[in-house]
């Protein structure tokens, strides 16, 4: 296998959706090493709420990106597309095959689509929107995108406040529109075929539903606690996500540990529709409901594909 442009495989999906399992069925079978594509499973203190995977799956194959970062590291879209080009090169030049697994779709658009030359901005900034977002609101940080960077913030709404954040971000930080970045986009080395698994929906969400137990009584609250107790204040960017904010909020005495939990699950199954629409976008992707399906059967039906790829 040489080191030119390869058509990637990418194992995608919503969040709860079984891409974990499926995946490593497949890595063994195909000799991969996987490229997690995960904004929060990279963060070494993040193992609870982001349904890290266990030692035994990951001894059970090769994994990059995971737990690979402390939260006071910067960290970015652009940051995991760069560096994931590197190792799938790496990769390749070892003679086994990459295998992109991940939901944030975010990550996976900067890897599959291009990556523009953001220069790396002093996480201070970053620290100082989060904590305005914390103080003032989204409504306030939208309006000064719109007046910075009207073309970036027309892409947006006031309710996307880590995008709202990272255009201003960048702004503060270098004196340029994140959307002129994005017009001098590189184009990646490799290409990328997707499988995305997707589950009838009530299945999926009930899926959804038991992994939020799973957390709460596996100790999410604690870890939550052990995070802050660290020094990492709730600005930290990480720590703005799903079931992190929320336990924050507990914390803070502003709702009980009923509403806590209802609103992760409500927020987790918000986030996994709104994977489906980009999902929905990509028309080249091959659909799998793996409803009634096993996971040999799920795992048989991709290494088939993949195949004709590697």
């Amino acid at each position: 296998m040489n080191s030119a442009r390869k058509n990637i495989p990418v194992i995608a999906g919503p969040t709860g959706v079984g891409k974990t399992s499926i995946s490593i069925a497949v890595a063994r079978i195909l000799d991969s090493e996987i490229i997690s594509a995960d904004s929060r499973q990279v963060f070494r203190q993040m193992r609870i709420g982001t349904a890290r995977p266990g030692k035994d799956l990951l001894q059970a194959a090769a994994h990059h990106f995971i737990a690979d970062r402390n939260l006071d590291d910067p960290y970015s879209a652009g940051i995991f597309a760069r560096e994931a080009e590197e190792r799938i090169g790496q990769i390749i030049a070892r003679g086994h095959s990459p295998l992109v697994v991940g939901g944030s779709t975010l990550y996976l658009r900067a890897l599959v689509e291009g990556l523009a030359d953001i220069p790396v901005v002093d996480p201070e900034i970053r620290l100082r929107m989060n904590r305005r977002l914390h103080d003032e609101g989204a409504g306030p940080l939208y309006e000064e995108l719109c007046a910075v960077d009207p073309a970036f913030a027309s892409t947006l709404d006031a309710s996307k406040s880590q995008r709202i954040i990272r255009g201003l971000e960048v702004w503060h930080g270098t004196g340029k529109p994140i959307s002129e970045y994005f017009t001098e986009q590189s184009t990646p080395d490799s290409s990328y075929t997707f499988f995305i698994l997707d589950r009838e929906r009530s299945e999926l969400y009930a899926r959804i539903n038991t992994r939020v137990d799973r957390m709460i009584s596996e100790g999410l609250v604690d870890e939550v606690i052990s995070i802050l107790d660290a020094g990492f204040g709730p600005e930290v960017n990480a720590l703005q996500t799903i079931g992190y904010r929320e336990a924050v909020r507990y914390l803070n005495g502003d709702c009980s540990l009923d509403v806590m939990t209802s609103e992760i699950k409500k927020n987790t199954r918000r986030y996994a529709k709104r994977q489906l629409t980009w999902f929905r976008g990509l028309s080249e992707a091959r659909w799998i409901m793996v409803t009634q399906k096993s996971d040999d059967a799920v795992t048989a039906e991709i290494v088939t594909v993949c195949g004709d790829l590697l």
